[in-house]
C-alpha cells in the first residue's frame, strides 16, 4: 500500500530535511535514528500536522476515513490504549448519572475508571466453566438489569480467549428496557473485517477497539467509536479529557493504515488463514492436545491438560526456538495470531508443538491450576475502595476484605475484587503467576481491622 494520509504527511516532512526547533527532543539526530529507526517521522503539532485536540485537517480527515470504514457516526483515535476509551465511556456514565453493570471479569480499566470517576459497577455472575467464567448470557444481563434500573450495560466483547456472546439478544434485553449498550471491543477490531455480523459495531451505542491487539496496528492505539447520537457530545468531551495533548503521529498513522489495510487486504486474506487454522487445530487434536473453541480464528487457545505436559515447560521449550505465545493461564497456552501469518508461521508452530510432545522428560509434569474461585462479600465496590485499608501479606490475606482489586496479568482482569473476601485459591493463584497486580511487596490492601467497616462486615 502507498503512503497516504498521515503517513504521507510524515514522509513530505522529512523529505525536506528540516531544522527541527520543535518537539520532540531527539531532534531526529543521526545517532538516534540508528538506535530507533522510524524516528525522523516522530513530530508534534505543526502549522501543516492538524492537532488532535481540535482536528480540521488531516488528523480529521483520517478520522473520517476510519468512521466511514466502520460505518459510525464518529470516530477517535486513541494513542493511550484501550483504557483512554474506557475512562471516556466511563464518564460519559458518569455524566448520565447511570450506574454499570458489568461482566465479572472486566479488564481492571473498567473497576479503575469507576473507582476514579465515582461510578458504582453493578456486577454481573456468569457461569462457569474449568474454573473460568464464560461470556455473559442474556439471561444474566437481563436478571441484573432487572434489579438495577438505574444501569447501563458495559460488557467485553470478545474476551481474550476470543469467545464471544449473543450480542443482538442483549442488545433486545437492553432496548427493552431502555438502556444503553457499550463494549469493550478491545479483542475485537478485526471483527469488522473478517464477521462484520458479529462486529460489536452492529449493536452498541458505544463502543472501543484495541486496534493494536489484532490489527496491524502499534501498540497503544485504539478507537473510540459512536453510534448512538446521544452518546456524540459526551464521546468528544470525554476524549478531550482523557486523550494525551502529545499524541504520537506514527502511532495515528498506524491506525489509518491498519484499519485501511483490513479494508483492502484483510477481508481478502482472512479466508485463507481461516481454513489453515481449521486445519491445524484438527492436526493438535489429534496429535493429543486439546483446543479450547471459540469463533475466532485469531485467538488459537492450545489446552495442554490432556497431554500431561506443564504449559510453563511448554512455554520455555517453544521459546527456545523462537516461538513466543501472547499468554499461559496454567493450563491454555493462548497464540494470538494476525491477518498476515501465512502458512510458513503455522508451519512452524505445529511443529515446535510437535516436537514437544516428543520430549519424555515434559511428561507427567502438568498441575492443574487451582480453580480460581473468586472472592464473595457484597460491600459496595467504591465504598471499599475509599475504606481505610492496611496492607496484608498476602499469605495471610485469605477471609479479609479487600480494598484493592487483585488479579493476574494478563488478561488483567479482577480475580478478588474491593469490597470482597480474598480466598485461598485465589492467594494460591497470584503466588504462581507470573505477574499480577494489586499485591506490592508481597502485601494486598485490606480493609482496616476496627474500622466501621470492617467491624459491620465481622459482627
Amino acid at each position: 500500500m502507498k503512503p497516504f494520509g498521515i503517513k504521507a504527511m510524515l514522509r513530505g516532512y522529512v523529505r525536506r530535511k528540516p531544522l527541527r526547533l520543535h518537539m520532540p527532543g531527539h531532534k531526529a539526530e543521526k545517532g538516534f535514528c540508528r538506535v530507533f529507526p522510524g524516528a525522523a517521522e516522530d513530530i508534534t503539532e505543526l502549522s501543516f500536522s492538524d492537532s488532535l485536540q481540535e482536528p480540521g485537517g488531516v488528523l480529521a480527515d483520517a478520522e473520517r476515513r476510519v468512521s466511514e470504514l466502520l460505518g459510525t457516526k464518529r470516530s477517535f483515535f486513541l494513542t493511550d490504549g484501550s483504557t483512554c476509551g474506557i475512562y471516556c465511556m466511563v464518564y460519559a456514565e458518569k455524566k448520565r448519572g447511570r450506574k454499570i453493570a458489568i461482566n465479572r471479569n472486566a479488564h481492571q480499566s473498567v473497576y479503575n475508571a469507576c473507582k476514579v470517576l465515582g461510578v458504582e459497577p453493578v456486577r454481573i455472575e456468569q457461569r462457569r466453566e474449568n474454573g473460568g467464567l464464560l461470556p455473559p448470557s442474556a439471561e444474566e444481563v437481563a436478571r441484573v438489569l432487572d434489579a438495577e434500573p438505574s444501569a447501563d450495560v458495559l460488557l467485553t466483547y470478545p474476551d481474550y480467549y476470543g469467545r464471544t456472546f449473543d450480542l443482538a439478544a442483549v442488545r433486545k434485553i437492553c432496548d427493552a428496557r431502555g438502556r444503553a449498550l457499550l463494549i469493550d471491543g478491545a479483542h475485537g477490531g478485526h471483527l469488522r473485517y473478517t464477521d462484520a455480523k458479529r462486529y460489536a459495531g452492529v449493536s452498541a451505542d458505544l463502543w472501543v477497539d484495541g486496534v493494536h491487539k489484532t490489527l496491524p496496528c502499534l501498540t497503544q492505539t485504539a478507537v473510540l467509536n459512536v453510534n448512538a447520537v446521544a452518546f456524540l457530545s459526551l464521546a468528544e468531551e470525554a476524549v478531550k479529557l482523557f486523550r494525551t495533548s502529545s499524541p504520537s503521529y506514527p502511532l495515528m498513522a498506524s491506525v489509518e493504515y491498519g484499519e485501511t489495510f483490513m479494508a483492502e487486504k484483510g477481508v481478502g486474506l482472512f479466508p485463507g488463514l481461516e481454513e489453515r487454522v481449521r486445519r491445524l487445530k484438527g492436526r493438535l487434536r489429534e496429535s493429543g492436545y486439546g483446543i479450547l473453541e471459540n469463533n475466532d480464528a485469531l485467538k488459537l487457545c492450545v489446552d495442554f491438560a490432556p497431554t500431561g505436559i506443564s504449559p510453563y515447560a511448554a512455554e520455555e521449550f517453544l521459546q527456545a526456538r523462537g516461538i513466543y505465545a501472547e499468554m499461559n493461564d496454567g493450563r491454555i497456552i493462548l497464540f494470538l495470531l494476525g491477518v498476515t501469518t501465512g502458512k510458513r508461521q503455522l508451519r512452524r508452530l505445529r511443529r515446535g508443538l510437535i516436537a514437544l510432545l516428543r520430549r519424555s522428560s515434559l511428561r507427567r509434569t502438568y498441575q492443574a491450576p487451582p480453580e480460581t474461585k473468586t472472592g464473595t462479600g457484597n460491600i459496595p465496590y467504591l465504598e471499599a475502595c475509599a475504606a481505610e485499608a492496611e496492607e496484608v501479606p498476602l499469605e495471610q490475606s485469605a477471609g479479609r476484605t479487600l480494598a484493592e482489586n487483585v488479579g493476574t496479568f494478563p488478561p488483567c482482569c479482577p480475580l478478588c475484587v474491593a469490597g470482597e473476601k480474598m480466598t485461598k485459591e485465589v492467594v494460591s493463584v497470584l503466588k504462581t503467576a507470573r505477574y499480577v497486580f494489586g499485591v506490592n511487596g508481597g502485601n494486598v490492601k485490606a480493609i482496616k481491622k476496627g474500622t466501621r467497616l470492617w467491624n459491620e462486615e465481622n459482627s
